[in-house]
């Protein structure tokens, strides 16, 4: 019971079964542009079944123009309308945008790993094709080396020894049991000859090196840029979420633009991704055949099933053309054997060597290569590297490009929403305004120049009430004491003639003087404003007389 089970198991192993998705995407309705099914069948050189392709991939485009319009008509609402904003909470609006720009940062790196299935499931399928290339490329060399072999060197050495076997003997009767064994050699390279030419034949026009360049060309295009249009789509994210953490409009309004075009990029890819899906879905139903149907023009029906299939009832397409060629060169080895046997007596061994020393290794090596091609045309090797082929494009390659359809499907939803949002989100976003002029003035802080500036202006508005205060103290003054101060020199390096030292001084006997002869409120007014002007009352010392006297006010 356990044999047989296992003996299943490795039936079932060695066999190709279509995947569930391909199912999945098989079954999707095939229709011409009229609206009636055709034949689902994998079929490229078909226009109707392209058509039908290009009808599924036309949908997801034609999500996107309604998508388009709705957002156009949405932008021309917002654009028209120049009612003012009143102050309005974009909470809720902030958090939706950072939750939805996550889910669509997710939907990426989905689209981002199935590209990456779909990458290792086409390297898979070149270096599986590039080995059964190497194999049919491998038979074709032993076989062209066997017949070079024996047309350019084992027939030449066989006229030679002809030409020697013709000179006189004595023993006649030994003489054309050589020629029957020489015939005999020649009918039998004659026949592996053929043989060989007839399986060379028949494998002249097959090659995989053109699918194999073009696979690789393509990939080679497709990975780097889908990770680049996927990149760029994050790019877009993080812009959106840059805006929404900072509050920044510019960035919010900056994303309303890009995302259009990611809106744009993501259901295009949908498009290309749906046709591409179901197009493999379909062939991977039946990949044998479709490649029985493409090779009818360059190989057999019966060479081709029997290496895709490999089925152990049915016989090598090859086997009695290979096993009357390794007979016949067996038949060869023996027949010169005989020939070499019976003419060493009879002929000088001048005559003889090296050509039939030369030609026994030509043979023996022509032996050896007509047993390797046993093993290169067997089924086994070519069908294992062709289930590898199949299955990395049927398992793992539509399996990331299903990964990478429901990504842009996912993307182009996202996209749309954050758009729209995003939108309705910027606009409750106020310019930075300029700032108030406000007065911060500590009152247990020393008076600022504006605000000294200030109060000279008011104290002039009010006729110089503090100055005028300070002068009536000392002209009713029982002392009579007046205090004039000195003339300006007209240095430049000093302030009214005198160095700030001097000022000070002179400042200071100032204010004891009016200590002494002042009182009351007036003698409190005149101490106020002289604090608030400053030594010279809330003007800047001239150079000269004859200058302009600078104000505080006129720096301000």
């Amino acid at each position: 019971m356990q044999p047989h089970a296992q003996t299943m198991h490795q039936l079932d192993s060695d066999a190709y079964y279509p995947p569930p998705l391909a199912y999945f995407f098989h079954a999707f309705p095939h229709l011409n542009i009229t609206c009636h099914p055709v034949n689902s069948t994998f079929d490229p050189d078909s226009s109707i079944y392209l058509e039908s392709l290009g009808i599924l991939g036309s949908l997801p485009a034609a999500w996107l123009i309604f998508t388009l319009l709705v957002l156009l008509i949405y932008l021309l609402t917002r654009c028209c309308d120049r009612r003012p904003r009143p102050k309005h909470s974009i909470i809720v609006l902030k958090w939706t945008l950072a939750i939805f720009t996550l889910l669509c940062c997710a939907a990426i790196g989905i689209g981002l790993y199935g590209n990456d299935d779909v990458h290792n499931g086409l390297v898979q399928f070149i270096l599986a094709t590039q080995s059964m290339d190497d194999i049919i490329t491998a038979v074709k060399n032993q076989t062209g080396t066997i017949e070079t072999t024996l047309t350019h060197k084992v027939e030449p050495l066989l006229t030679e020894l002809r030409d020697v076997f013709d000179n006189p003997v004595a023993n006649q009767t030994a003489r054309e049991m050589v020629f029957v064994a020489l015939k005999a050699v020649t009918g039998n390279t004659t026949t592996a000859l053929h043989s060989v030419q007839d399986i060379s034949g028949q494998l002249k026009g097959v090659t995989l090196h053109g699918i194999v360049s073009v696979v690789q060309i393509a990939e080679g295009i497709r990975w780097p840029v889908t990770m680049a249009v996927l990149s760029i789509l994050l790019v877009f994210c993080v812009v959106l979420l840059f805006g929404v953490a900072r509050h920044s409009r510019c960035a919010l309004i900056t994303f309303s633009v890009f995302g259009l075009f990611a809106v744009i990029i993501s259901w295009l890819l949908s498009s290309l991704y749906l046709a591409t899906s179901v197009a493999l879905g379909d062939l991977c139903m039946s990949p044998d055949g479709f490649l029985e149907r493409e090779a009818v023009t360059t190989l057999k029906a019966d060479i081709l099933s029997y290496y895709i299939r490999c089925d152990q009832a049915r016989t090598n397409p090859f086997f009695q053309r290979l096993l009357q060629g390794q007979r016949a060169v067996k038949a060869m080895s023996s027949n010169l054997a005989t020939v070499a046997r019976i003419a060493e007596a009879l002929y000088k061994h001048a005559d003889l060597h090296p050509k039939l020393d030369v030609l026994t290794t030509d043979i023996n090596q022509v032996d050896k290569l007509a047993s390797g091609l046993s093993t290169l045309l067997d089924c086994k090797s070519l069908h294992r590297q062709y289930l590898t082929a199949t299955s990395s494009v049927c398992n793992l390659g539509l399996f990331g490009l299903s990964f990478m359809l429901a990504a842009s499907v996912a993307a182009g939803f996202f996209f749309t929403v954050l758009v729209w949002v995003d939108s309705h989100t910027w606009i409750y976003i106020r310019r930075r305004r300029d700032y108030l002029q406000v007065d911060e003035q500590d009152p247990f802080l020393p008076p600022t120049a504006a605000s000294q500036a200030i109060a000279a202006r008011t104290l002039r508005s009010q006729g110089s009430y503090g100055s005028t205060s300070y002068f009536r103290q000392h002209h009713h003054s029982p002392h009579h004491h007046h205090h004039t101060p000195p003339p300006t020199p007209p240095y430049p390096g000093t302030l009214d003639g005198r160095s700030s030292r001097e000022e000070k001084s002179q400042h200071s006997s100032h204010h004891e003087s009016g200590l002494h002869s002042g009182g009351g409120s007036e003698h409190y007014g005149s101490s106020g404003a002289s604090a608030m002007l400053g030594p010279n009352h809330g003007q800047y010392a001239t150079l000269s007389k004859q200058c302009k006297t600078l104000e505080s006010s006129d720096f301000y």
